[in-house]
């Protein structure tokens, strides 16, 4: 599949993602009251209810499948970009619906029903997972970084900022350092096994940004010397 994209960004008005498809190809959309611009014959976008199990039925998930030729534009969600992310042959990754903007044809997407442990760690029931050869595209907050597991040596991830892991990674909720650390941080996920993480940078950014622009110093100091001073001193 040859899949243009074309990104647009101000920081006035916001974001946008074009995707040009050639004839023949076949994306599909996982977002489709996204689409706010289309060139291309009327029946070139046919939605339909998304093949998802058990969990996620009665939501009623949309997906839109796009057939080239055609173009057609996104918005995107304020601070979002689409990372676009090549797989050939099987994938052992756990995708979380919610970050998926789209997949090309070519590639099948399956569900996978979490053990009881990590639907509590991560507060899903349900993740994806891929196989075949394409394009699949993330909606990310900043870059998207990876990182090798290791079997005993835990990797500690701000649980926000997690994109996909490794279908038999093990997983705890946890937080880490000393006692002023641990009080200051997010929830992590200790994750241990085989394979890579996923992860964005740009999740925590935001908090940065705010402490930069709009805090004062003592505030600042307060919230980090007293325990729980960030959810106390606003």
């Amino acid at each position: 599949m040859n899949l243009s994209i074309l990104e647009h960004a101000s920081p006035d008005s916001g974001q946008a993602v074009t995707f040009l498809l050639e004839q023949g190809e076949e994306m599909h959309f996982l977002h489709p009251e996204q689409i706010i611009a289309y060139r291309g014959p009327s029946d070139g976008r046919s939605d339909r209810l998304m093949n998802i199990k058990g969990m996620y039925r009665k939501k009623k998930l949309i997906q839109a499948d796009m057939r080239g030729s055609c173009s057609f534009t996104a918005a995107l969600p304020p601070g979002y970009s689409v990372k676009p992310i090549e797989l050939a042959g099987g994938s052992d990754l756990l995708y979380d619906l919610r970050h998926l903007f789209f997949y090309s044809s070519g590639i099948t997407m399956k569900t996978r029903i979490l053990s009881a442990k990590n639907m509590l760690i991560t507060h899903d029931a349900v993740k994806v997972k891929f196989a075949g050869t394409g394009t699949i595209g993330v909606l990310t907050e900043g870059m998207v970084l990876e990182a090798e597991l290791h079997p005993d040596e835990p990797l500690y991830v701000d649980a926000g900022s997690v994109i996909a892991y490794p279908e038999n990674a093990k997983l705890d909720l946890t937080v880490y350092g000393n006692t002023l650390a641990s009080q200051h941080m997010n929830y992590h996920f200790k994750m241990t096994g085989v394979g890579t993480v996923l992860f964005q940078a740009g999740h925590r950014s935001s908090h940065l940004e705010k402490d930069l622009n709009n805090d004062g110093l003592i505030k600042r100091v307060l919230r980090e010397i007293i325990p729980f001073g960030g959810v106390f001193i606003k």
